[in-house]
C-alpha cells in the first residue's frame, strides 16, 4: 500500500466519523423538536380532556433523551401510568423506544414494558406524526394497560 493510499483511507475514516457525529447531533435536535412541537401539545391536549375523568396528567422532558407523560388517577383506575418516549443513545435516526410503566395501587410493584414507539411509523415519518395520532396511541396503551391491571390475578 502506498503512502497516498493510506493517507486517503485515513482522511476517509475521519470524514466518516464527522458525518456520523453530525447525524447523531441532527437526530438529537429532531427529537427535541418532536418533543416540543408534537409530544408536548399532544400531552397537554390529552391532559385537558382527562380532567373530566378525574385523571391528572403531568409531562416533562427528562435528561438523557426522553419525554415522559404520567397519568395519575384514583378509584378503580391504576394509581399511575407512565408513557415514556426515548431516543436510544448514539441514534442516527428517529427509531424511538417506548416504555410503559405503572401500578394499580401505591403498594403494588411497578410493572414495566418496553418496545418500539409506534412501530408502524418509520423513522423518517416521526416528525410528521399528527398530534391526534400520538394521542390515539397513548389512549390505546392506557386502555390496554388499565384493562390488564384490572383483570390481573395478582
Amino acid at each position: 500500500m502506498s503512502q497516498k493510499d493510506w493517507k486517503n483511507r485515513l482522511r476517509s475514516a475521519f470524514e466518516s466519523i464527522e458525518i456520523l457525529e453530525a447525524c447523531k447531533r441532527e437526530t438529537e435536535e429532531n427529537f427535541k423538536q418532536f418533543g416540543e412541537f408534537i409530544a408536548e401539545p399532544a400531552f397537554e391536549a390529552l391532559g385537558e380532556e382527562l380532567k373530566a375523568y378525574g385523571v391528572r396528567a403531568k409531562h416533562w422532558a427528562a435528561r438523557g433523551g426522553s419525554i415522559c407523560l404520567r397519568l395519575s388517577a384514583r378509584n378503580s383506575l391504576p394509581e399511575s401510568f407512565d408513557y415514556v418516549i426515548s431516543l436510544p443513545r448514539n441514534s442516527v435516526e428517529l427509531r424511538l423506544r417506548l416504555t410503559l410503566r405503572g401500578r394499580k395501587t401505591a403498594r403494588d410493584p411497578v410493572k414495566e414494558k418496553e418496545g418500539p414507539f409506534m412501530p408502524e411509523v418509520p423513522p423518517d415519518r416521526v416528525m410528521k406524526i399528527a398530534k391526534e395520532e400520538l394521542i390515539a396511541d397513548i389512549v390505546e396503551r392506557f386502555r390496554d394497560f388499565t384493562l390488564e391491571m384490572l383483570t390481573s390475578a395478582e
